[in-house]
């Protein structure tokens, strides 16, 4: 019988035979997608370098919410 490896083999080879002509194409687009990729994980690389230790983010504070603020009402 055929194992995982084989059948893989196997496909792969039926996809690039029916799919010679796109072959060219697919294969330039999965190479300008790596790039792309690897220069935004650069950029974040240099950029989580560049930036402090620690960081602060600012934003509103509330008071946690009371029975009267959950739309319950006492009577």
């Amino acid at each position: 019988m055929f194992g995982i490896s084989e059948i893989g083999v196997i496909l792969v080879v039926v996809v690039a035979v029916l799919c010679v002509k796109k072959l060219p194409e697919l294969v330039r687009s999965a190479g300008k997608s790596a790039r792309i990729l690897k220069a935004e994980a650069r950029a974040f690389k240099d950029q989580d370098a560049d930036a402090p230790a620690s960081r602060v983010i600012l934003g509103e504070t509330t008071a946690p919410p009371r029975d009267d603020d959950q739309g319950t009402r006492r009577q």
